[in-house]
This record gives structure tokens, C-alpha cells and sequence, in this order.
């Protein structure tokens, strides 16, 4: 991975963190992306520690602002001209509703529209590599979800697991998309599944949901594991030219009948557009 630049979300903790953690023993130039400054820098710290390396910088952006993702680019702009592989990270679970300065439901905001404001911000500079990796981490949580076109800030109704299935939903119809557009480019987009992981993982510290954490907590797997998908993706020769696919374990697997529409996938990207002011 010499002379790679890899941009990766919500890299302070869990799979992000052990992701930046191995591309940057790998030799790449690693960009770490995190909210809050104090434990990017202590994730900073120690990934520079343990990997030997002198090319892993700390940036700050908060996915869930469009006005902060926007202000990010130019800045990641400014000082580089070409990213080779972007992995979409950042993710929330939420049992309370809370809504983004840009009026959006916070999920949302951050699991997809701050993803996809990134990634169409910084598309010129992935195109700008010999062969760019658009990596987005996405769920299983898919199957169960559906985009409520008429309903995406859950105005009507709230409930945190089923938005949060929704927003995963998201993330694969955005790669499909994104893949379509992207044809004879020479950058892919693929997702991915990166198992049910023992992390933190920005969830919230109430209700339902710390309950079912501690139940299940003996049955997740470890952050390493977690992150095992994703470093393939942004790394193996084996992948090179295949794009528009999910992955789990290392393995391309069919996604959800909504996830592979492309009248839904299109009506998404149309509406995401107008969510971030791209169009």
C-alpha cells in the first residue's frame, strides 16, 4: 500500500480504528477522520505507535454537518490531489430521535446523506488514482430495511432500530448507484457487512438497546474481526475492477431484493442530491 492515500470515517474506535491501524502498517498514507479532536488524537497516538509509521494524520470532520463535511473537503483538497481509497465508516445507533443543524434525522445524516455529500465531494480526487476503492460500510440490518420516501426524517413515527436498518439500506442502494454511475471509470464502490462487532460504535447509552448489547455481547465478535472485510477491500489485488457488489466475509453475497431496484436506487440518489445541496 505504498503511496496510497486512504481516507477512512469514524477511525478513533472500533473497526475504523483497527482498519487505519493495518492499512497503515501496510505502508499506506493513512487519513483518520473522527469528530472529536482529543480521541483522534489518542487514536492517533497509539496507531502511530503501534504501526511504525509516519504517514498517519489526524483530520477533523463532523459527518453529521454538511457544513463540516463540506469545509473537511476542501481542506483534504487543498493538500491532497488524489485519494485512492475512501471507506465510508462513520456509522450511529440511536434509541432516542435527534435531528442534525441541517434539519435531518441524525442517523440518516450520518449513516448515509454525510457519506454521500463526502464521497461526491471528493469523487474528482478518487478519479485522480490509477484505480480508486469507494468502500462503504453498510449491514445485514439491510434486509429488514425500506426507504420511506414519504417519511425519511420519521416525522410520523420513530423507532431507532428499524431507521437504523433503514439507513443501512441506504449505504447498498448508494454503492449500486454509485457503481452505475462510476462505469468505465477506473474507480469501484462496493459494500459490505462487517459482522455484529464488540465496539462502542457511537450508540447511545439508554434503553433498549444497552439491554440487548449485554445479552448479546458473548455472541459478537472482536473489532479485528470486524474490520477484516473492509481492509480486504481496500487492499487485495483480488477485488481490483469489481464493483456495485456487497460483501461478507471477504465473499460477494446477493443483497436485498429493494437493494438491487435501480428505479429506488435512483429515486435515493435524486433525493440525496436535494438533502445536501448538490443539485
Amino acid at each position: 500500500m505504498n503511496n496510497k492515500i486512504c481516507l477512512i470515517t469514524g477511525a478513533n474506535s472500533g473497526i475504523g480504528k483497527i482498519t487505519a491501524l493495518e492499512l497503515a502498517k501496510l505502508g499506506a498514507t493513512v487519513i483518520m477522520v473522527c469528530r472529536n479532536q482529543k480521541k483522534g488524537e489518542e487514536a492517533l497516538k497509539e496507531i502511530i505507535s503501534q504501526s511504525k509509521s509516519d504517514k498517519v494524520e489526524l483530520m477533523i470532520c463532523d459527518i453529521e454537518s454538511q457544513k463540516s463535511v463540506r469545509k473537511f473537503a476542501e481542506e483534504f483538497k487543498a493538500k491532497y490531489n488524489k485519494l485512492d481509497v475512501l471507506i465510508n465508516n462513520a456509522g450511529v445507533i440511536l434509541s432516542e430521535k435527534s435531528v442534525s443543524e441541517d434539519g435531518i434525522e441524525s442517523m440518516y445524516a450520518i449513516n448515509h446523506f454525510g457519506s454521500f455529500l463526502l464521497t461526491n465531494l471528493l469523487l474528482d480526487t478518487i478519479k485522480a488514482s490509477d484505480s480508486g476503492r469507494i468502500i462503504n460500510v453498510s449491514s445485514e440490518g439491510h434486509r429488514i430495511g425500506h426507504i420511506k420516501f414519504n417519511d425519511i426524517n420519521s416525522d410520523k413515527s420513530f423507532n431507532g432500530l428499524r431507521v437504523y436498518c433503514d439507513t443501512k439500506l441506504a449505504n447498498v442502494l448508494f454503492t449500486k448507484e454509485l457503481s452505475r454511475r462510476l462505469e468505465g471509470s477506473k474507480v469501484t464502490a462496493n459494500c459490505l457487512h462487517p459482522g455484529v462487532v464488540r465496539t462502542n460504535f457511537s450508540m447511545d447509552s439508554t434503553g433498549l438497546f444497552t439491554v440487548l448489547v449485554k445479552m448479546f455481547r458473548p455472541f459478537l465478535i472482536s473489532p479485528e474481526k470486524g474490520a477484516a472485510t473492509q481492509i480486504y477491500l481496500a487492499t487485495s489485488p483480488q477485488v481490483e475492477g469489481i464493483t456495485g457488489e456487497y460483501f461478507n466475509k471477504k465473499k460477494p453475497v446477493k443483497s436485498s431484493g429493494e437493494s438491487r431496484n435501480p428505479d429506488v436506487a435512483k429515486k435515493l440518489w435524486e433525493l440525496s442530491e436535494k438533502m445536501t445541496g448538490l443539485k
